[in-house]
């Protein structure tokens, strides 16, 4: 009869590696992350110049109350990262859908479709948005060449017209994001079982029902990350705002609420707890955004 075998103990070295390999990144994580944003909080209940700690004063909710009855820049803000989200939901997401179900099919040259879509991904959003800014250029810039409104008086200032620059600094984060959705999409594809498309065939499903009724209800995981992704992108969007506006200060039309936490925490005229209470607003539209599907969609997945 063999004596049952003692479960291994980790030695003091495994001990010590997995100790750093996850005390590390926690250490880091609340340093970095969940300290700063709990010090927002405390500070959008005061005002502060920034400088002296001696100078922050308790003011309560004044700063929330300020921001939206009197504080101008803060509705329009709200009102682009709008728009920010229904265009980036409605046109770049389905198209990086649309792309990763085409190239799974195996085309020709399908590697470099993938790399060549995926290549703005690749670069961070602050070169994307100098890559634009020379597309956009209103006296030597591409888009105006190709329509011959070059150096002429009838030349378009996409990035000045405030009725142009917001849709002009999002066509170029659509072509980024076009990038990353197919990718990820793909990676759900890949792992989709092929024996469901042959059943949908047979029963005379065509391509299009194929993937609304079999593929994409069963790449729900993959959907809900892609939505997650989507929001997140939209609500904290800044680097490509920032390089395309010209720094702190948005230009009439390019308000997002993220350039307006910049603005007022390191701008020019520091006022830490305005950025603070905007930072603070943000923060819980996104938990309430991303909290209310995810608790919908679970509820339902429950039933």
């Amino acid at each position: 009869m063999s004596s049952a075998t003692s479960p291994s103990r980790l030695s003091k070295g495994d001990r010590l590696f997995l100790t750093a390999a996850i005390g590390l990144p926690v250490l880091a994580l609340l340093v970095f992350v969940w300290l700063p944003a709990l010090a927002s909080v405390g500070l959008s209940f005061t005002t502060w110049d920034g400088i002296h700690l001696s100078d922050i004063h308790w003011t309560g909710t004044e700063n929330y109350q300020q921001i939206f009855t009197n504080y101008p820049p803060f509705w329009p803000a709200v009102r682009h990262n709008v728009v920010w989200l229904l265009f980036t939901a409605l046109l770049p997401t389905p198209f990086g859908i649309f792309l990763a179900y085409q190239l799974d099919k195996k085309i020709r040259f399908t590697r470099f479709y993938q790399t060549a879509i995926f290549l703005p991904m690749v670069l961070s959003l602050a070169v994307v948005g100098f890559i634009w800014e020379i597309i956009y250029n209103p006296d030597t810039g591409l888009l105006n060449s190709l329509m011959g409104a070059t150096g002429s008086a009838h030349h378009i200032d996409w990035l000045g017209n405030p009725d142009l620059n917001l849709w002009a600094v999002l066509v170029a984060s659509g072509w980024r994001h076009t990038g990353y959705i197919m990718i990820l999409y793909l990676a759900g594809l890949k792992s989709f079982d092929p024996a469901l498309r042959e059943a949908a065939s047979l029963d005379g499903a065509n391509g299009r029902q194929t993937f609304l009724r079999v593929v994409f209800p069963a790449l729900k995981p993959v959907n809900i990350i892609i939505l997650v992704v989507t929001v997140m992108e939209s609500l904290r969007a800044f680097d490509i705002v920032y390089v395309l506006g010209g720094g702190i200060g948005s230009k009439p039309g390019m308000e997002l609420l993220s350039l307006l936490i910049t603005d007022n925490i390191i701008g020019e005229s520091s006022h830490i707890g305005y950025g603070s209470a905007l930072a603070v607003v943000l923060l819980l539209v996104s938990l309430a955004a991303i909290g209310a599907f995810l608790f919908q969609t679970f509820c339902k997945e429950d039933q």
